[in-house]
């Protein structure tokens, strides 16, 4: 029995559910989304989508909650979108951007030039006394997901200072330093 793959979805106002063969296409306001989907049924009825397993095996089962939670989340990227923070914690770490070029300087030597994918939207906000914050926005989630990961990878949070780039919010487990 899968929780989470028998509730079903409700379409809010402006948002358009296709499906089409084994393809959802989902519009909205903010764009559109389309995924492939196999091993479950996908019905939209009376303002809402429902997921069904097509049989009682282990990779149905599975599949079950997983495209649920897909559909799920391309209807609520099209209509409200998603965003993620980062924050940038150490001395002389600074982030800027033109257009969808973000300059990050991270006490390598060079300074880290990326070019972010034309769907997400990227601002960065740095005050006097504060971290720097770089902000992705976009309707894909999977997509905002792997451009912060890549970001953060650059240079993840260590556990002793806590110097690094963390999301906004993140709890990081500190370590004691030496003990003289």
């Amino acid at each position: 029995m899968s929780r989470i793959g028998n509730n079903p979805i409700a379409i809010p106002e402006g948002v358009t559910v296709d499906v089409k063969e084994n393809v959802v296409t989902v519009k909205g306001k903010l764009g559109e989304l389309s995924q492939d989907f196999d091993a479950v049924a996908i019905k939209v009825e009376e303002g809402n989508v429902i997921v069904e397993r097509s049989a009682e095996t282990k990779d149905h089962k599975s599949k079950h909650g997983l495209y649920r939670a897909l559909v799920n989340n391309m209807v609520e990227g099209v209509s409200k979108g998603f965003t993620k923070e980062l924050e940038l914690v150490g001395v002389g770490y600074r982030a800027s951007n033109q257009g969808q070029k973000l300059d990050l300087a991270l006490g390598f030597s060079h300074n880290i030039v990326l070019n972010i994918a034309p769907e997400v939207k990227v601002e960065t906000i740095s005050e006097k006394g504060k971290n720097p914050i770089v902000k992705l926005t976009s309707h894909d989630k999977q997509l905002v997901g792997q451009v912060a990961a890549k970001i953060r990878g650059f240079r993840k949070p260590e556990p002793y200072k806590g110097k690094g780039i963390k999301f906004v919010g993140e709890v990081l487990r500190r370590k004691a330093g030496k003990s003289a």
